[in-house]
């Protein structure tokens, strides 16, 4: 069972150490503001009003919010076939197109004709090699 500090010792611990911490700085702050031999020690610093901004100086634009778009496909390759399952979760409506490259040079790469993916829907395409598949990706076209 352990025993469970008063809140009187966290303060007090708490405050020994922030002392530790300004302590230093403070010391090499009046170090710092001690006029040097031989100076006066009544140096005033001047400041010129007609300087100084009757406003904040003006922020620039925000960048513009990145517009949401493109449907969330995910692509597996399962030998010589392609799948591609389609999931838009935006407001406006997606043209996907699914395009597949063959790794043997005879045999013909695919690209898919475009489907509309509506706002909340889900669309599969589907594609094929006669062979084995190098990569398969899906584009994206609003309409």
């Amino acid at each position: 069972m352990h025993a469970r500090r008063s809140r009187a010792v966290s303060l007090l611990v708490t405050s020994v150490v922030l002392t530790g911490f300004l302590l230093p700085g403070a010391a090499l702050q009046d170090e710092a503001a001690a006029p040097a031999p031989g100076t006066d020690s009544q140096t005033q610093a001047v400041v010129d009003l007609a300087q100084i901004p009757a406003e904040p100086p003006v922020q620039p634009a925000p960048p513009a919010a990145r517009e949401l778009f493109g449907a969330d496909c995910d692509t597996e390759i399962n030998g010589s076939q392609v799948a591609a399952f389609c999931h838009n979760g935006y407001p406006q409506t997606d043209l996907v197109r699914l395009h597949v490259e063959c790794d043997r040079w005879w045999d013909v790469d695919g690209d898919a004709a475009a489907v509309a993916v509506h706002p909340a829907g889900r669309v599969e395409l589907a594609g094929r090699c006669w062979k084995e598949v190098r990569s398969a990706w899906v584009s994206h076209q609003r309409q």
